[in-house]
């Protein structure tokens, strides 16, 4: 069981006891947070869709730390002026561990089958078929 889910302005793909890095969320370490901007549920092969989110499905975590990214480096230089200028920064994050996936609301949404071609379907009407005396 996985689910497609809207943190911060970004999507991620989660199954349960995931560890993701999300944009730091406001709260202390510990604190359970719950995101309800799902996009998309597949439970055992049925996958639901929402329009825009799958009303009643929600995420259940928690904050385990906050966290600072790598550093990056900005250079800035203009040939021949003498020019340079050299700055970096590091993005906050937090880690977050998902602990539950709730669909309430995924009889509700359209539920889409993975669909499979059979091969009867395939190129083999006998009108598309050309013999030898046809050629």
């Amino acid at each position: 069981m996985y689910a497609i889910v809207e943190i911060a302005g970004q999507q991620f793909k989660v199954e349960k006891e995931d560890e993701i890095f999300v944009h730091r969320l406001e709260g202390e370490p510990g604190t359970k947070i719950e995101f309800n901007e799902v996009l998309l549920v597949d439970h055992d092969g049925k996958i639901s869709i929402g329009t825009p989110h799958v009303e009643g499905s929600k995420i259940s975590g928690k904050i385990i730390e906050h966290a600072r990214g790598d550093k990056v480096i900005v250079f800035k230089k203009k040939r021949r002026k003498g020019f340079q200028k050299e700055s970096g920064h590091r993005q906050d994050f937090s880690k977050i561990l998902i602990e539950k996936i709730t669909i309430k609301g995924a009889a509700k949404a359209k539920t889409h089958k993975k669909e499979t071609v059979s091969e009867e379907s395939s190129v083999t009407d006998s009108s598309m078929i050309q013999t030898e005396e046809q050629v």
